[in-house]
């Protein structure tokens, strides 16, 4: 059985990655919302920190749109699910139009296509002027069978730039929804892995700046009318949910562990589990669960704290040694290590689950998109078994006393080069490593994760 949905939808892509899309996208959600519509964002791509900002714009939690991570058969399923019961849906892109793994996986224009949705391209003219319309005609013949709408013109230089730019578009009958002048006022903070979380920062003033020049430079009412013109998207019929929770799992959540996709997490609720939220910067005990799932984020950044808490150390060490299921990605892994080295070479120790010590380095040690296969049995699948994610890290781990006999969790697999690699740390009820996976596209590793969950707790009842 299937349904239709009808949902005014609008991808926001760019020509290439630093052209301003999520400037745009932010300021466009805030107004939006301040014109009273409910609007649910999303990000395509693996990306943790763009939808901080779509978040603190719409009031709503954005979600990632990924093939890669997600089979493609349920991102229209996911999309549904998620946008439903709001008035309109905003899409931003990942790097280019046309860019993303390799072979095209996971892009812009993949998913706009997969979505029936209408694309506004934004173009930067900061070195370029009639040469814009070149780039965007290019954009736009490159795929005929993708709906290109119009553009957005960012960061014009000058009125008479501007002229130039738009009787160029005007040529080629492109529909300009905007041109925006530079203004280094709505700048972000920018760190080692992009732009600083807005758990870190008080972005509330940039995102106000950046609403105020979308609603002054950008006909947004002309965007919601090209969102109205997606047509309806067939459904399958939904899955159903169970309604009782039957196990509790802490999930590492502060300034320090922010990198979770919210569908990723909802997968684990829809199988039973409630999530309790703890923090490792803070807290001095765990909350009474039956699992544990450190997360990704910014751990390097509170090394000091989180190195001061030996409190919530030892309640870690004590979890662990009773059996409680841990997983922990990337960040998670660091802090599960025995120390952290910082960029400035200060060591700090952490919780020494694992018998490893992280090193902060000066350039970003691997990004993209791998495939995993299991050395042995552990919490999420058997051995041989494989699963899909990403990496994106400047820490690199190294064994304690040598790598001859440790425990790999992994054989990592580099989608784009094919470069091969042991990693991570797997015994016995422990997983850690630099993988950052969505349990979406890996629902059988979930599955088998709440099931450790519940072993772990009902042992500890019959004791």
């Amino acid at each position: 059985m299937t349904t239709m949905l009808t949902m005014p939808r609008l991808v926001i892509a760019g020509t290439g990655s630093g052209v301003g899309k999520t400037t745009i996208v932010t300021g466009l959600l805030a107004v939006l919302k301040r014109r009273g519509f409910a609007v649910q964002s999303y990000k395509i791509g693996p990306d943790y920190i763009d939808p901080g900002f779509h978040r603190l714009a719409s009031g709503k939690p954005a979600h990632n749109l990924d093939t890669w991570l997600v089979p493609a058969e349920e991102i229209v399923p996911l999309f549904a699910k998620t946008a439903a019961g709001n008035d309109l849906a905003i899409i931003e892109g990942v790097m280019g139009l046309y860019d993303g793994g390799r072979g095209g996986i996971s892009s812009t224009a993949a998913i706009a296509k997969q979505l029936s949705a209408p694309v506004i391209l934004v173009v930067d003219a900061r070195s370029a002027g009639e040469s814009v319309a070149a780039t965007v005609l290019g954009f736009k013949n490159y795929d005929p069978d993708l709906n290109i709408a119009g553009v957005i013109v960012n960061r014009m230089g000058s009125p008479s730039h501007k002229a130039i730019v738009a009787e160029a578009l005007a040529r080629l009958g492109i529909p300009v929804f905007g041109y925006i002048f530079r203004d280094s006022s709505l700048a972000v903070p920018e760190r080692h892995l992009g732009l600083t979380p807005v758990t870190e920062t008080d972005a509330g003033a940039a995102v106000a700046a950046m609403a105020e020049r979308i609603s002054s430079q950008v006909t947004v009412d002309a965007l919601v009318e090209v969102a109205a013109s997606a047509p309806p998207l067939l459904l399958p019929q939904p899955k159903q949910a169970p309604a009782v929770k039957t196990v509790r799992i802490g999930v590492a959540q502060d300034e320090g562990f922010s990198f979770y996709y919210p569908e990723s997490l909802a997968v684990l609720e829809a199988l039973g589990a409630e999530i309790v939220p703890f923090s490792p910067l803070r807290d001095k005990a765990l909350p009474d669960v039956a699992g544990l799932i450190f997360g990704g984020g910014f751990p390097e950044m509170f090394l000091a704290d989180l190195a001061a808490n030996s409190a919530m150390h030892k309640a870690v060490r004590e979890a662990v040694e009773q059996g409680m299921p841990v997983y922990a990605e990337c960040g998670g892994l660091m802090y599960l290590a025995r120390q952290v080295t910082a960029f400035d070479g200060k060591v700090f120790e952490m919780t020494g689950v694992v018998p490893a010590a992280c090193a902060m380095q000066s350039r970003l040690q691997t990004v993209g998109y791998v495939e995993v296969t299991a050395c042995g049995d552990n919490i999420l699948c058997r051995a041989g078994d494989k699963l899909r994610g990403h990496e994106f890290h400047f820490s690199l781990m190294e064994p304690m006393g040598g790598g001859e006999d440790f425990p790999w969790a992994f054989m990592f697999e580099k989608m784009r080069t094919g470069n091969v690699y042991p990693g991570g740390y797997a015994v016995g009820n422990v997983l850690a490593s630099y993988l950052h996976m969505h349990f979406a596209g890996n629902p059988a590793a979930a599955a088998r994760f709440i099931s450790s969950c519940k072993e772990y707790w009902c042992a500890r009842e019959d004791d």
